[in-house]
């Protein structure tokens, strides 16, 4: 069974959006990201800024990568419920770290975090349904 036809295979709340919009709001989103983050992981190589501010962002990059390969390589509804969980944590532990040191940084993640909500709210129903 290829991927798209296990994923159209589950149970998902009637407000999932379409795969296609999916893709295009992480298209918005990870230049964001890249940037944002890429400004931290460059300033604590500079030891600018304590290296520990740029520890929430590397889980979060880790757990964000392997989202995808949990849920559609895997097929581990569960577990990729867990990784989103940890997505949705580490980007308001980012806030807290980098907030003192970049603002705008901070500032930044409020998109990232808005989808990520809504997508750990998708995830979390998916895995409710699919039990």
């Amino acid at each position: 069974m290829t991927w798209l036809d296990w994923y159209n295979s589950l149970a998902k709340p009637s407000w999932t959006p379409a795969p296609s919009t999916i893709s295009l709001i992480w298209m918005i989103l990870y230049p964001i990201i890249v940037v944002s983050f890429g400004f931290v992981f460059v300033q604590a190589f500079r030891v600018r800024v304590p290296r520990l501010v740029a520890l929430p962002l590397v889980v979060n990059l880790v757990a964000n990568l392997l989202f995808m390969p949990i849920f559609s390589g895997l097929r581990n509804v569960p577990l990729a419920a867990v990784d989103i969980v940890i997505v949705w944590a580490t980007i308001i532990w980012s806030v807290f770290a980098v907030w003192p040191h970049y603002r705008w940084v901070a500032a930044a993640q409020v998109p990232y975090f808005v989808w990520v909500s809504i997508a750990m709210a998708i995830q979390l129903s998916i895995t409710w349904m699919n039990w």
